[in-house]
Formats: C-alpha cells, structure tokens, sequence
C-alpha cells in the first residue's frame, strides 16, 4: 500500500471508519480502564457511541460535505465526558482544513494544536493525566516534527501520545492506585492508530486480553501504547 502524503475527503471518511470500528473492539477494555473521574465503566462505549454517529452521518455525504459531516456527528452524537471531548477533538482536527481540499502535514499539525485547545476549552476545570494530557502530547509530537511527511508526522504523534499515555499514572493518582493508564487517552491513541493506517497502511492494533474482575487493575500498559511497536 502507498504511503500518502495528503488525505482526502475520502480517506478521512476512511480514518473515521477505521477509528469507529477500532473503538468498539477495544470498548471493553476501555471501559475496564475507566476509573476517572467516576469508576462507572462506559468511557469506550461513549467514545464508540459518538463514532457510530459520525459513521451513520458520513454514510453518501459529497466529498465536499466531509468534514462538516465529522463535526456536525461528532456533535450530535456525544456521549457522555468522554465523548464531548472526542467532538471536540474531531472538531478541531478538521476546522484547520475546512476550507481545503486535502490534509497535508502542516495542516494535520495545526488540526491537532487546534483539538488540544478545543479539548481543553470543553472542560471547565482540566486535570492532566487525562485525554487532555494524551491530545496535547500528539499535537507537541507533530509540531516537533514540522517538515516531514504525512506518515512521520503521524508517527511522531503517536510516539508522544503513547508516552504520555503510559505517564498518566504518574499525574494522577487515583490511575497509579488502580494500576491503569487513563480511558479516554486510551481511546484517543487509536484515532492516530486509524490515521496511520489509512496514511500508511499500518495495521490497527488488537484489543489486550482481559484479565477477570472490574478493571484491569495492575495490568502492565500494552506494548501498542507504550510507543515502543512503532516500527
């Protein structure tokens, strides 16, 4: 498969697909993750539920029509914290380029600059070691990669995403108490799973085994979020 080096309007619909489909393989796990804020269990099935309607509402939009399909879906379909700001995210990552045909590096770079501000800005009171902590370690990863291609500008967001993911524990307790990476940044590293895929054609990861019980309390961190299976 050819590494692109702009996304379309057909191969973001792809990313979204892509994304939605990763999201609901890995719900359970991240839902067995979700011990912040409350322990309720349901941070992948919001995030999977606010993908399923930005899917349902791609389904025959005109290319043109793409990415305020993404944002209009994201919108609509929030599902709980989590999913306000995954919209949020998605919102920011297409405003950037809602006036061109294609994301190209410079405006997948300034996409996820402007999803860590809209993330941030959609909780009133932001606590790090969360999903705000992961998006805005992407969006650093991709700045520091200004000048490369598509695919090194992904993967160098994916690289600083998964690190911050696995430092979560770190910036809040109540994570390194449970043992568990935070749940929405779990669930945001696969966005940049599903981008590397359509960009370059790496496969999506497999969900991790499931220990019995509540949570996947002192599971060690899989090794596709640790930043070390980039390849």
């Amino acid at each position: 498969m050819p590494v692109l080096e702009r996304l379309a309007a057909s191969d973001l619909t792809a990313v979204m697909v892509a994304f939605g489909e990763a999201l609901r393989a890995h719900q359970t796990y991240i839902n067995r993750l979700n011990v912040y804020p409350v322990p309720d269990g349901d941070t992948g099935t919001n995030m999977a539920l606010t993908l399923e309607s930005v899917v349902t509402g791609l389904d025959g939009v005109p290319r043109d029509g793409v990415k305020k399909a993404v944002v209009h879906g994201s919108l609509m379909g929030a599902r709980g914290n989590s999913g306000v700001i995954l919209s949020q995210i998605l919102r920011g990552l297409v405003q950037e380029a809602k006036e061109r045909d294609a994301l190209d590096p410079a405006l997948l770079a300034a996409g996820l600059q402007a999803a860590a501000e809209g993330a941030y800005s959609a909780v009133q009171n932001p606590v790090e070691g969360t999903i705000l902590t992961v998006i805005r370690a992407a969006a650093e990863g991709a700045a520091a990669a200004d000048g490369a291609g598509l695919d090194a500008v992904l993967a160098a967001a994916h690289q600083s995403a998964s690190e911050a993911l696995a430092r979560t524990p770190e910036l809040l307790p109540v994570l390194k108490a449970a043992g568990v990476v935070d749940s929405g940044g779990t669930g945001l590293l696969l966005l940049l799973d599903a981008f590397l895929h359509v960009a370059a054609g790496r496969p999506l990861p497999d969900p991790p085994a499931l220990p019995a019980g509540e949570t996947v309390a002192g599971a060690s961190v899989p090794e596709h979020l640790t930043g070390h299976a980039e390849g």
